[in-house]
């Protein structure tokens, strides 16, 4: 007796099922997709029992005639692909022919479905994948699917549901992915009798992001301007620098209609964003990308929540350019505000006349040194190392001061006033000013950090970055993968101050070189995260991103600190330099420099405004 056999029809549609069919949650993505490509304007899903006893979707689509209706059942029937070519261009969020089939193999199913143009419809009734009756039905135009008893005939599959409550969770999730992905379509999503959600067809995204998410949430958001580069378009919303999540749970992307998982758009946030959060955050993103369907291959995974790529590090650095200008153009959106001045003359402290100042104490004469003279110091003409010596030994010659004596510092020349009104300085260390949008709160450790940190990054960058060479050269083992990738970007890394060569067979690299930042306790580990790293970095990325840790760190040890008091014309320099910075909101931790507190919550604080 032969040992290999072929399946029964039944078995094969389980098992096809099974790949498919994950969950109740994996029935309502293909049902609503299955509406969404229809043309529905509206579509209402009910569940019972977090979708194991009951779920059924009502669309006012286009509707099926009887013949369609049947041959929709049978397994890779469809109407939205014709031949294998057609595959690299798919328009529509389903194309496969698996899905109906597949839940009709593991539920007990009724479809009733009838065209806009027709009288009648057609009701069919199918019970573990055999069709039980086909009848006439007159329900209203559109189609109407019922799934109940999910999984009834594979008790092992039904044993790995989870509770009710998070199963419904799951439909829920997908039902807001679909709403927010379209909002042009109105959604009803009804659990157990009881109402979810319900929202009428929206004319923009941010309506429907309002709808669904509240308006607190669309407050953290900046929306993307138009941006279009090398055939790809991205639309929809960011958070603002400081609106993350400790997940990626909030990072809705879209590509062409489709939402999906993708580590290559997730990549270009995290460099869009770069210094713009802190470590171990995501940003609050709702992305839209669409492309030429043949730039992308959506037929990867046959639940087709992932897709791939032709040109990943197009749409990498697409997606991080994308995000980098609509940062900018929050930061405009600042500095506009601290431009225009309020209803009332801005009221301003004395401006220290042009005359030397003394200060009293070696602390204060390393805390309170003029900018000019500090930037002038920590950004000298020198390589990385120099520079940070530099600042420490500017910091250390401090300390030889005696505590009594009065040390002169450069003088401070006065400016022109700011436009906006400069209250004082809360507990030494925020400074406060009204606007014309309210009260914003500026934390001057942070500000001085990010102004220091982006000018000793472009002083590195435009110098370069030098390298350290090594006494005794290290011989590192790498994969084949590894070691192609480094040979092809060797030139990249010789900017980055590594020397490195190929050393015998082509698994083997030899190290004579690296950057004074680079650690070399584990070299063979922290080759490897160097290329996973800047694998994951668009064609557009500063060469000292490895080595911006270190610089962050430098900064942080020089910029001022709490209590350190600070005159009216050193205040309006701080703010100015800091309006001037990349990313003004942020230190580079990803902590925020700047906070406003507007007019409208202030009133609600009050009980002047509910």
């Amino acid at each position: 007796m032969p040992r290999i056999l072929l399946l029964p029809d039944e078995v094969a549609s389980q098992v096809a099922a099974g790949e498919v069919i994950e969950r109740p949650a994996s029935v309502v993505k293909e049902l609503v997709e299955n509406s969404i490509d229809a043309g529905a304007g509206r579509i209402e899903v009910a569940i019972a029992r977090g979708g194991a006893s009951m779920i059924r979707v009502v669309d006012d689509g286009i509707g099926m005639d009887r013949d369609d209706a049947l041959l929709s059942l049978e397994r890779h029937a469809t109407s939205k692909i014709r031949t294998g070519h057609d595959l690299a261009k798919i328009h529509t969020l389903g194309f496969r022919g698996e899905a109906l089939p597949s839940i009709a193999s593991v539920a007990r199913f009724r479809m009733s479905t009838r065209p806009h143009s027709e009288l009648e419809g057609t009701e069919i009734i199918v019970n573990g994948g055999k069709i039980e009756s086909v009848r006439a039905a007159g329900d209203a135009p559109g189609t109407q699917i019922e799934v109940r008893s999910l999984f009834y005939n594979l008790p092992a599959r039904r044993k790995f549901l989870r509770s009710e409550n998070t199963e419904a969770s799951h439909i829920q999730h997908q039902l807001l992915l679909q709403a927010i992905g379209h909002p042009g379509i109105g959604f009803v999503a009804i659990r157990d009798q009881t109402l979810l959600f319900q929202t009428p067809p929206a004319k923009a995204l941010a309506d429907r992001i309002r709808d669904l998410r509240g308006p607190e949430l669309l407050e953290q958001l900046l929306e993307i301007e138009a941006f279009s580069t090398d055939g790809i378009t991205v639309s929809g919303f960011i958070g603002k620098a400081g609106a993350s999540r400790s997940t990626r749970a909030e990072q809705i992307l879209f590509v062409n209609g489709r939402p999906v998982e993708n580590i290559t758009i997730q990549q270009g946030l995290r460099e869009g964003y770069h210094t713009a959060l802190m470590k171990g955050q995501y940003p609050v993103t709702f992305l839209f990308l669409e492309m030429d369907p043949e730039s992308v291959d959506v037929n990867v995974h046959p639940a087709k929540r992932e897709v791939r790529f032709r040109e990943p590090d197009t749409v990498r650095n697409c997606v991080s350019e994308t995000v980098r200008k609509t940062l900018e153009t929050d930061r405009r959106r600042w500095t506009q505000a601290f431009q225009r001045p309020v209803e009332e003359p801005a009221l301003h402290l004395p401006v220290i006349e042009s005359t030397p100042v003394l200060i009293p104490t070696s602390e204060q004469f390393a805390l309170r040194r003029d900018w000019a003279e500090f930037d002038s110091t920590l950004a000298a003409s020198a390589p990385f190392p120099v520079a940070v010596q530099a600042a420490e030994k500017l910091e250390t010659s401090a300390g030889a001061v005696p505590v009594t004596s009065a040390v002169p510092i450069a003088t401070v020349e006065p400016v022109a006033p700011l436009e906006f009104k400069l209250l004082g300085i809360l507990g030494k260390l925020y400074i406060l000013m009204e606007s014309a949008d309210g009260l914003v709160l500026v934390d001057q450790h942070a500000a001085h950090e990010r102004i220091l940190f982006e000018r000793l990054r472009t002083q590195m960058e435009s110098e370069g970055v030098p390298t350290q060479r090594l006494l005794i050269p290290l011989t590192v083992s790498v994969t084949p993968k590894d070691y192609d990738w480094i040979a092809t970007n060797a030139q990249t890394l010789e900017k980055m101050g590594f020397a490195m060569e190929p050393f015998g067979n082509y698994s083997t690299l030899k190290i004579d070189g690296i950057p004074p930042y680079f650690t070399t306790d584990d070299p063979s580990v922290a080759i490897r995260q160097l290329v996973d790293e800047l694998r994951s970095m668009t064609s557009t990325t500063s060469r000292l991103r490895m080595g911006e840790d270190v610089i962050a760190k430098t900064v942080c040890r020089h910029a001022i600190k709490a209590n350190d008091e600070l005159h009216t014309s050193e205040v309006e320099k701080l703010l100015r330099d800091l309006m001037a910075c990349e990313l003004p909101y942020c230190c580079p931790h990803g902590r925020p420099t700047m906070i406003q507190i507007g007019y409208g919550e202030l009133e609600k604080k009050f009980g002047r405004k509910v």
